[in-house]
């Protein structure tokens, strides 16, 4: 097994499998930053106070990298929008904007060319960071680039003949400039702009061969993250600056849930603000994982997390150790190879699925509730132990269970389904089986919110999915994370989670199924 390296701890978990002997590894550091914020980001900044503003947050990275590559870190990464923030207008954000080449077209070392470009200052000083602290450094900013407005009318230019752009740049450890993603999946960025076409961008390192780039929303969404997967990319790097939401997508909770369900790496480094409820950070493989979610009452507080991974690139590993002089890698010219990101034969086309007809009914009586806004299927658990079934439509959820409550415990629970598409804060078709606590003793409670539970579960919890793409997650009481015993895919879509001796209560096990194929519909 491998060993992880923490700064500090307070409400750092570790959930650590022993996984399959590989060649290397390699330490990957991701830091969750209480960021600085601009007070009243609608009022345009001078490009002078912006950088001002800016600056006082590069500050507090460049302490992280020092401390990053003090524990031997030679990969970090900084959370989406922690330089400038977020809440802006398309114009108040223009002081923070900086252009930054493309290094598919050209090599450029922003610490030892400075004068090259101008308004450039903080790249130069994500550059220089990386080449003294001798690590990759991945870091989020805001992008500003060109576009052929007055050439070409007929392109998806704005009205103001710019693109701006929410960005990825990363630098290798002599400060060469060597990706840069656009992100794709935007959210309540009215400033930012979609790229004309999805980027699939991945770079190579000299100690773990290929990463991926995607950023916070872009994760829940075929375009980019899961073509990345599909090509073989098995590490993939994460800034985000995620909203927490129970009892489906807390940010550990999705996190983890991605890197089993992909079978990839996940290095989540998000933004720390309390009252946007904003915590949960990470390094996840899919034997183990070490992440960090505040609890209330913490101090509201930047933290850093190191940890030694094993290499999951399988063009790398049992290879020689490539070359720095490798560089970005193009997303178009790289072949597709089994990227293992299914269990079993899960990568087969999927059935047509199950009939409501074929599932044996459930002795108890469904209502449907609301759920992450949608209307979910629920049937009671009302004994100590049993099975109980439940469908939303064809879609069809099974669970067996042996509940363990406390003395004195009153809670409900209750498994729902739900096949259908989500239209809340972005759209998305879903298939998802949830076995959750409730809110309270009302059936109306149940789908709603909670961060604790008492009751211990044992259970195994199947759905028939008709989608290779479901992502498992087990969460216990206040937000740690239990790896699942067993993870199965059968050929005719059914999956199985299997998990007993919890550590703590259950506050949801979900397999949580995306029908990317029909999001457009």
């Amino acid at each position: 097994m491998f060993l992880f390296v923490v700064v500090s701890f307070s409400l750092i978990m570790v959930v650590v499998q022993t996984e399959p002997v590989l060649d290397s590894s390699y330490v990957a550091a991701v830091y969750e930053h209480n960021l600085i914020l601009n007070p009243d980001p609608r009022v345009p900044l001078s490009r002078r106070a912006a950088l001002q503003h800016m600056q006082k947050n590069l500050d507090i990275y460049e302490e992280q990298a020092a401390r990053a590559a003090q524990q031997g870190a030679q990969i970090l990464v900084f959370p989406e929008d922690g330089l400038q923030g977020f809440n802006f207008s398309r114009s108040s954000i223009s002081g923070y904007l900086e252009t930054v080449p493309d290094p598919q077209q050209e090599s450029w070392n922003p610490c030892t060319e400075p004068a090259k470009y101008n308004n450039t200052e903080v790249l130069q000083r994500l550059s220089c960071m990386a080449r003294r602290y001798n690590l990759y450094l991945v870091a989020n900013m805001a992008d500003l680039q060109p576009c052929p407005l007055k050439t070409d009318p007929s392109s998806s230019c704005p009205p103001d003949g710019r693109w701006q752009f929410n960005t990825n740049v990363v630098f290798r450890s002599d400060g060469l400039l060597v990706a840069r993603y656009h992100k794709h999946n935007l959210i309540f960025e009215e400033y930012f702009d979609t790229p004309p076409q999805p980027e699939i961008i991945m770079f190579n390192t000299p100690f773990a061969g290929r990463f991926g780039l995607i950023i916070c929303f872009d994760i829940l969404f075929h375009e980019p993250t899961v073509t990345l997967v599909e090509k073989g990319v098995r590490q993939l790097i994460f800034p985000t600056a995620w909203n927490s939401v129970l009892p489906l997508l807390d940010s550990v909770q999705f996190q983890q849930a991605f890197s089993l369900g992909a079978n990839v790496t996940l290095l989540a480094a998000n933004i720390r603000k309390d009252k946007l409820k904003m915590t949960g950070s990470g390094i996840y493989t899919p034997f183990s994982a070490i992440y960090h979610h505040a609890q209330k009452g913490d101090p509201e507080e930047g933290r850093l997390l190191v940890a030694r991974v094993p290499v999951l690139d399988p063009e790398w590993v049992g290879q020689s150790v490539a070359t720095e002089e490798e560089g970005v890698v193009r997303g178009e010219s790289t072949s597709s190879i089994d990227s293992g990101s299914c269990h079993k034969e899960s990568c087969l086309d999927p059935p047509p699925p199950e009939t409501a007809a074929s599932v044996p009914p459930s002795s108890f009586a469904t209502f449907v509730s609301s759920m992450m806004h949608d209307p979910f299927t629920f049937v009671l658990l009302n004994e100590l132990e049993g099975e109980v079934n439940v469908c939303d439509g064809t879609f069809c959820c099974h669970l067996q269970y042996r509940r363990l409550p406390q003395d004195g415990s009153k809670e409900l629970y209750a498994l729902g389904a739900f096949a259908g598409t989500h239209i809340v804060d972005g759209r998305y078709a879903l298939q998802v089986c949830a076995l959750v606590r409730c809110a309270g003793l009302e059936v109306s409670s149940c789908g709603k919110g909670v961060e604790e539970a008492e009751s211990k579960m044992d259970f195994l919890l199947e759905g028939r999915f008709g989608t290779r793409y479901v992502y498992p997650s087990v969460l216990a009481s206040k937000m740690v994370l239990e790896q699942p015993e067993h993870l199965e895919t059968a050929a005719d879509g059914r999956v199985t989670m299997r998990h007993s001796n919890m550590t703590g209560g259950l506050v949801t096990a979900c397999l949580y199924g995306r029908m990317y194929q029909l999001d457009n519909e």
